[in-house]
């Protein structure tokens, strides 16, 4: 199936809708991404509407499949890496990066765009020490540091 994202007059998706890869293909077989526009275009009789297509398993520029573990990992082919993101409802498509870019989180005012993978990161990067299962990294607005969090661990039963 194949993912498409209808925009406003602003860029901003307004929905994504899947269409099925028969409805892509041209005379030889081969998937068109203007022929999914042109399908939508005509399945909802707007004639101009603006649609891009997106990548249910692209997220930071890179192409992910999952192996026979469930382990994501990525793709051989990264040709199939489209638009940088997957896209949400709310996301902005920024044509001169040919890529959808997430409304930047509000309880992390600091953070900036990298302009490659068009994803939103901290002003310094997440460390890379491996820690306890019961701990892990989380981003604090106050300080502009990664702090070490612990988390309670304990079982539950009903």
């Amino acid at each position: 199936m194949a993912h498409f994202a209808k925009l406003d007059t602003n860029n901003i998706v307004l929905t994504v809708v899947v269409v099925n890869n028969n409805d892509l293909l041209d005379s030889e077989g081969v998937e068109q991404e203007t022929n999914g526009v042109n399908f939508l275009r005509t399945l909802y009789n707007e004639p101009t509407a603006v649609w891009k297509q997106t990548s249910y398993n692209t997220f930071g520029g890179i192409h992910y499949t999952v192996d026979e573990n469930g382990n994501k990992l990525p793709s051989i082919d990264q040709t199939k890496a489209l638009r940088k993101n997957y896209t949400g409802v709310g996301y902005t498509y920024d044509e001169s990066k040919d890529g959808f870019i997430g409304p930047k989180p509000e309880y992390r005012p600091s953070w900036i765009l990298n302009e490659t993978t068009c994803q939103w990161e901290a002003p310094t990067p997440k460390p890379i020490e491996v820690l306890p299962s019961n701990q892990s990294y989380g981003w604090n607005e106050e300080t502009l540091a990664w702090d070490i969090v612990t988390h309670d661990l304990e079982y539950h039963s009903n």
